[in-house]
C-alpha cells in the first residue's frame, strides 16, 4: 500500500511539472538553487550567466543541482550532462526538453 501512495504521489508530480511553463521552471530551479547555495540571492542569478561566473559554484553545488532537479522534477541527469546546468536558461532548457 505504501508503495503504491509513492507510486501515485510520483505520477501527480510528473504531470505537475509537465504543465509548467518555463518561467515557472526558472523560478523553481531558483528556489532549489537558493537552498544548495543559501549565500546566492535569486533576484540576482542573471539567467544567461554560468553560475560559477556569478558566485562561488563547484562541482559539488553541481551534483547537488543534479540530485536536487531529479528529485524536483523526476530527471535524471547523468554526469555527462552537467555542462548543462552551467546556468538557470540551460538548466530549464534542458528540463523543458526532457519533461515535453
Amino acid at each position: 500500500i505504501e508503495g503504491r501512495a509513492v507510486d501515485e504521489h510520483q505520477a501527480q508530480q510528473r504531470c505537475e511539472v509537465r504543465n509548467m511553463n518555463r518561467e515557472q521552471m526558472a523560478r523553481r530551479v531558483l528556489e532549489l538553487l537558493t537552498a544548495i547555495a543559501p549565500d546566492v540571492e535569486a533576484n540576482s542569478v542573471i539567467s544567461g550567466v554560468a553560475f560559477r561566473d556569478q558566485f562561488d559554484f563547484d562541482s559539488m553545488d553541481t551534483l547537488n543541482l543534479a540530485i536536487a532537479l531529479h528529485r524536483e522534477f523526476g530527471v535524471d541527469v547523468p554526469e555527462a550532462d552537467y555542462m548543462h546546468l552551467a546556468s538557470l536558461d540551460q538548466c530549464v532548457a534542458y528540463l523543458a526538453e526532457r519533461i515535453a
